[in-house]
């Protein structure tokens, strides 16, 4: 019986060690960990595009100009992310203030006007 826990142990160590973390999980964590950590200020998307939204924002005088890849979160956009373009609030990490988000799993910094917009037909 202590032979079988034994073994069972080390199958568990040897699957736990090998399993590798992939980039976009790596980059779901960086999202929650902001999310959960980070202060809130006002910023604005300056460009979207359908998987990336460019903003800026100013921490302390100084401005940052940042990306977003939203390709893993566009279920929670319900629309096209090219419409977002304007004010936003962002998350960033107070001892990173690079480190930033506009949107993750838990949390959205974009009005509630823009999301409602998205699903509406572009008029011309």
């Amino acid at each position: 019986m202590a032979g079988v826990l034994v073994m069972a142990a080390g199958v568990a160590i040897f699957w736990l060690a090998g399993r590798r973390i992939t980039p976009e999980e790596i980059e779901k964590r960086r999202r929650l960990m902001v999310n959960q950590l980070g202060r809130t200020i006002d910023g604005v998307i300056v460009e979207a595009d359908p998987r990336t939204l460019f903003y800026t924002y100013d921490v302390h005088g100084v401005q940052y100009a940042a990306t977003q890849d939203i390709s893993a979160l566009l279920e929670l956009l319900g629309g096209d992310p090219t419409r977002l373009v304007g004010s936003v609030s962002i998350k960033h990490l107070r001892d990173n203030p690079a480190n930033s988000i506009i949107i993750c799993e838990e949390w959205s910094g974009l009005p509630a006007r823009s999301l409602a917009l998205q699903s509406e037909p572009i008029q011309e």
